[in-house]
This record gives structure tokens, sequence and C-alpha cells, in this order.
């Protein structure tokens, strides 16, 4: 049965600076909806949202929402003018009487409602947005990355709630996983145009490689249909000048729709050099303890951390992962307890806050000013990786446009501010990489070079998420820090953690499993082995390591059993191979170490 519609778009059309960025763009909004709204960084997504909200006017077109239809939108920068408080400003629209419900979401939100809007932080602010509009609950939702400075038991309340509301809503994520359990529908905005399939996220990326191929077809056939009447107009036009003139317009008319199409965005030259090699111990850190007043940020904590593991810390806003991420860097002291630091190590740091960047500036001096990537008396060259390159050039390699070069960072998205601190942080070597938030406001096709390039990085990785997706992908480890100074440790991303937890929560004496050796509490006492409590930890996380690997290895393998990939794919080839004998002699050497430690337990 047909749905009403509850918002509709006809013939939009929008120029920012000389630039269109929707020509002709319909679109139509249902009720029951539940829209995945995807795009590459700048494409437009939240310009197109709030043209949905009525908060911008188009150039041309129309935009009809029927009598009495409520269309509320979640800003990414709220204005908070004349409100003491966030619960102030949340309730606003709401009668008296309703204000529980603000209470209500704001638990859920992990915010308190009597925070001055003076000293509220930037996420904070954010989530008084948020609960403002489900608060309000308008007949349509449009939200611009809501999960942005949640936790993942925020994200995970969230999602329920969503999952559970019959408003229909627009939903812009980088969230993968969110993505994939809420929407039933995606709308795509690619060059101006925007599709629709009626799938959600699952399908998007299917959808999306099936269109690019049809037009390469397409594109394809036109410029062979483009050479075949040049050909002819060459050889015959002179014989036949005067009755084959509207041939020769028809070929004028065939170069000009090809010159009209629109180059797809390519993928972002994103590449990282692991620099020298560093120890194969790269942290040690014991009876690490950390308190702020009377809040315990960490208690008697232990980690190692070796050459090329990737760390993941999760845990709920405000526990402090940040903090250990920082003490483990040697950034801040610990109360109590010791880190040493590797050999030869090199950090690059990709900062939560963007705090390195300075928004006054323009990309053009933000670049050529850094220290480490001046190149002395080149105002027009930046060092990337110990080679001069022109800054332009580099940009590009970023999907930065010249015309952006000049303009100042503060004018970015937040996509683009996060490609333009991965450019910094890529242009020098570096053998530890310090991930704070990086997946924030980053499209699905720069994240999925992202995690190939972390997957290949030679050097290790210690990185905060709440992105459930990304952990899975990137993490062989994950410390799960739970408050009151708890910090546990298991092998694996997210869904490993999940798993693992369900088993030590349900196990009358529990042991944290860990791929690096790490103790977050006193553990009960063991029984007497020839182990040590280190050894005993280990072995107890090899089975789980030793699956992970044979369950890569078979991946692979599957991969490496296409015969054609070679020639189809050389470059995807050698990269498997090689991925395969790393796995291969890990899973030789995990499988030696559980052997050598389970006679030392026995003896």
């Amino acid at each position: 049965m047909a749905r009403a519609p509850i918002l509709q778009l006809s013939d939009i059309s929008l120029t920012f600076g000389g630039n269109p960025v929707f020509d002709g763009l319909d679109m139509v909004v249902q009720q029951g909806d539940r829209v995945a709204l995807v795009g590459r960084n700048g494409s437009g997504k939240s310009t197109l949202m709030k043209v949905m909200a009525g908060l911008i006017e188009p150039d041309h077109g129309t935009r009809v929402v029927p009598a009495g239809t409520q269309v509320g939108y979640m800003e990414q920068e709220p204005d908070l003018t004349g409100f003491a408080t966030l619960g102030d400003f949340a309730g606003s629209a709401l009668p008296e009487a309703e204000h529980y419900k603000v209470d209500v979401v704001a638990e859920g939100l992990k915010f308190r409602p009597d925070t001055p809007v003076s000293t509220a932080s930037g996420g904070e602010r954010r989530r008084a947005a948020l609960a403002k509009l489900l608060a309000e609950a308008p007949d349509l939702m449009l939200l611009d990355e809501p999960t942005n400075h949640l936790d993942i038991e925020a994200i995970g309340w969230l999602e329920q709630q969503l999952r559970d509301t019959r408003t229909a809503f627009v939903l812009i994520s980088h969230d993968r996983a969110f993505l994939r359990n809420l929407t039933r529908a995606t709308l795509w905005i690619d060059r101006g145009q925007v599709r629709r399939q009626e799938k959600g996220f699952e399908a998007f990326e299917d959808w999306r490689e099936q269109i690019w191929a049809e037009e390469d077809e397409a594109r394809h056939k036109l410029d062979r249909k483009i050479k075949a009447e040049a050909k002819w107009a060459v050889e015959g036009i002179s014989a036949r000048r005067k009755r084959n003139m509207g041939r020769v317009r028809a070929l004028q008319d065939l170069r000009e729709q090809r010159a009209g199409q629109i180059r797809r965005q390519g993928v972002a030259a994103m590449e990282i050099d692991s620099g020298p090699q560093s120890g194969k111990r790269v942290i040690e850190a014991k009876g690490l303890t950390k308190r702020f007043g009377d809040k315990t940020i960490v208690r008697d904590f232990d980690l190692r951390v070796m050459r090329g593991d990737r760390v993941a810390f999760v845990g709920p806003n405000g526990v402090g992962k940040t903090t250990l991420l920082k003490m483990l860097t040697g950034e801040i002291a610990p109360d109590e307890g010791t880190v040493t630091l590797g050999t030869n190590l090199e950090i690059a740091v990709f900062d939560q806050a963007r705090a390195t960047l300075d928004f006054s500036m323009s990309l053009w001096d933000g670049l050529v000013n850094d220290p480490d990537m001046r190149v002395s008396g080149r105002a027009d060259q930046v060092m990337v990786r110990g080679q001069p390159k022109h800054v332009v050039g580099y940009l590009k390699d970023f999907l930065f446009d010249e015309s952006q070069a000049r303009a100042p960072i503060g004018s970015l998205s937040g996509g683009e501010r996060a490609r333009l601190l991965l450019a910094r942080i890529m242009a020098k070597p570096s053998n530890l990489l310090v991930l704070d938030e990086p997946t924030n406001d980053l499209d699905v096709e720069t994240l999925d070079l992202l995690q190939d390039i972390l997957g290949d990085y030679d050097g290790t990785v210690l990185l905060v998420s709440h992105d459930r997706d990304f952990i899975d992908r990137v993490a062989t480890t994950t410390i799960a820090m739970e408050g009151d100074g708890r910090a546990t440790v298991y092998a694996g991303g997210w869904s490993d953690y999940q798993a693992q937890r369900g088993v030590v929560e349900s196990a009358p004496a529990p042991a944290p499993k860990s791929a690096p050796v790490a103790k977050a509490a006193p553990a009960p006492a063991a029984k007497k082995s020839g182990l040590s409590f280190t050894e005993k930890h280990r072995l107890d996380a090899l089975p789980g390591i030793i699956e992970k690997l044979e369950f890569e290895i078979g991946k692979l393998s599957d991969l490496l059993s296409d015969a054609d990939l070679f020639s189809r794919e050389p470059v995807k080839f050698r990269k498997a191979s090689d991925m395969l004998a790393e796995r291969q002699a890990a899973l030789a050497a995990a499988e030696e170490e559980w052997l050598a430690l389970e006679e030392k337990a026995a003896s």
C-alpha cells in the first residue's frame, strides 16, 4: 500500500560560491521511512538536510510539507543563546507538563539537563540538541551525525529508541553498524544527483558499484561512438559536406554530452610510511594508577604492547580513555606505577578535538607552516615522507579542490577537517599511531581506505573509538574501561569483546583474556602451576588468537584461489599473498608458544 509523502523536494537547484551543489534535484520522504542519507564528504549531505528542514532556501525549486506535518532537525552546532541550561533548551518547545520527556532522554544520552549553557562542552550541546528532537517527536526527524560525541552505551540506547519509534527519519552517520541496524531505504548523493533505493545501508555498497559499472559501460560506448563519428567526419565530410551537416552537428552534441559528464570523485590517495622499525616492545606499563580528585581512572593497571599490535580502548564518555592513552605515550604522568617506552619510537597523533588545526589559517598555510612539513626556501612546497611536493598537489591527494587551498580551515566540514589532519599525520614517517576518534565525520569510502592502510601498516596502533564496525575491522586487542579504575583486556575487536565479556561475567572466577598481558584489577588466586601471572594470562588468550588467525588464513586462501585475481588485480594479489604468509608465520609462532606454555603448566 502506498504511503503518504510527508516531505517533497522538486527541481531543487542550489549554488555556493559559483559551484552548483544540486541541479534539478527531486526527492520524496514518506510516512514511516527509515532512510540512510549517504555520500562523499563535501557532496552536500548536510546542505540537503538543511534544505529538507527549510533552513536553506534553494535558488530554484519547491519544498512541500503537508499542512500539520512537523519536521525536526538536529543541528550539529546548535545555537543555545538565551537559554540558561541545556534542559531549558531541550524542553523549549514542549508544554510544561511534558518536560519530563527531556529528563528521560537526557538519562539515555548521558547529559545533565541542569548543566549551565555557559560551561557546556560541544559534545554536551550536541546531545542537548538530539534530546530536544527526540523529546519533541516530530513527524519527520532529520539526524545529522547523531552518534558523534556519544559513547557506545548511549549509541545503543539511541539505536533502540529509533528502532522502536513510529516517526520517520533521515539519518546521516559514519557509523556503519548504526546505519545497517536502522535503515530500510537509502538516499545517495553523487555529483549533485540523488538516487533512492528501497533497501537499507547494508545493500548500499553493492548498489553503488553496480551504478558505477553501468556508468563506465555507457561512457565506454559513448567514447567508441564519438571515435567512429570523428573518423567518418575526417574521411568523408569533404564529398558530402552539405547533406551531412546534420551528422556533424550530432557529433558535436555527442562531444558536448561527453564533456558534460561529471567525473566521479576518486578515492583519497592516502599513504602512510611506517618509518624506521621500533623495538619489539613498544610500551611496558606496570602498576598504573591515576586519580582526579575522588575519581579513579585506572588502578594497578599493567599492559605490554608489542610491535604491530592494534589496541582499541572502549568505554563510556568521561571514563578516562584519552587520559590512559596519554599516560601510555608519556604525555602525562601516572600517580603510581611506571611507563617504559620502547626504542626508536616515532609517534603520530590524531586528536579528537582537532586541536592541532588552527581554524583561522588557510589549508595552504596550515600545511606549509607545519614545522615537520616545511621545505626551506619554498613557500609552495611541503615535505611528504621525505620528498618535497607542491602543496596543492598534496591537498588534491586528500580530495581537496585547488579552490579550497586558500580557504580558512574553519570553513571546512567535519569530514574535511578530519582528512586535513590525516594529511598532516601521513606526511611524516611514524611507527606508533595514536588515533583518538578518527572515524568521526569521515565518509564510507575514506573509512574503507583508512582501514586498508592500517591493515598494511607495519607499526603499532593505539585507537580510541565508539565505532563498533571500525574496531572490529582494525583491533587485535580491546581494552574495556568500565569505571571506578577497572580496565580489562580482551583479545580481538568489539564483537570478540562482547562475546568474551558474556563468558567472563557468567564464570564463577573471572579472569580477563588478553593478547598483550594486562592486569586491570587484582585477580583471584590462581591454582598453583609452573606459570607466572603473565604467562597464565597469555595462555588463556592464545586459543582465541589462534582461532582468529586460522579464520583469516581461510579467508585469504579463498581469495587467492581465484585463478584470475593476479591478472585482474595484481596489487591486491600481492598484498593478499604477503598477508597470508605473515598470518601463517604468526599462527606457527602462536601454536609453538601455546605448546610451550601448556607443557610448562603441566610440569
